[in-house]
């Protein structure tokens, strides 16, 4: 059954809430580097714009996240989820190459780490692609069933 208040989509509220929380998190992350707070650059050993592009795609994510919420249009539970799971992992990805540089290099790092991290990257591209291009073709059509006002 779904909440015609919120078109089922609720977790999209939901996730865009904690995506934006991130995404305020990695902003005081970026102002504590800038002002030498203790222990940062021991965690963000990696390059200051990785950051700055995990906190620009939380906030970017959050927003298309809400933008679909807006729409009211009821999105299947597996394309939410995938909305959802795809923005925090997308998102992830740049996060991740701050913390661990070697995930950030041009030429191909040997262990496990960089192996799990490229099926990681590669998993996280089709569950978000999955995610907002079947929410957006579900848009797209529902503005084929809907009778169109005179306004």
């Amino acid at each position: 059954m779904q909440d015609t208040k919120h078109a089922g989509n609720i977790v999209l509220l939901r996730g865009a809430g904690l995506w934006l929380l991130m995404a305020l998190l990695l902003a005081w992350c970026m102002v504590g580097l800038n002002f030498g707070v203790p222990g940062l650059k021991e965690i963000f050993v990696g390059k200051f714009t990785r950051l700055l592009q995990a906190h620009i795609d939380f906030l970017l994510m959050t927003a298309l996240i809400l933008g679909f919420y807006a729409a009211k249009v009821p999105l299947p539970w597996h394309v939410r989820w995938a909305m959802v799971v795809g923005a925090f992992t997308n998102s992830s990805l740049f996060l991740l190459m701050a913390i661990f540089p070697q995930l950030d290099s041009p030429t191909p790092v040997a262990g496990w780490g960089p192996e799990a991290f490229k099926y990681y990257l590669l998993t996280s591209i089709l569950i978000t692609s999955y995610g907002f291009g079947k929410g957006a073709v579900t848009v797209l059509k529902s503005t084929f069933n809907k009778p169109v006002s005179a306004n």
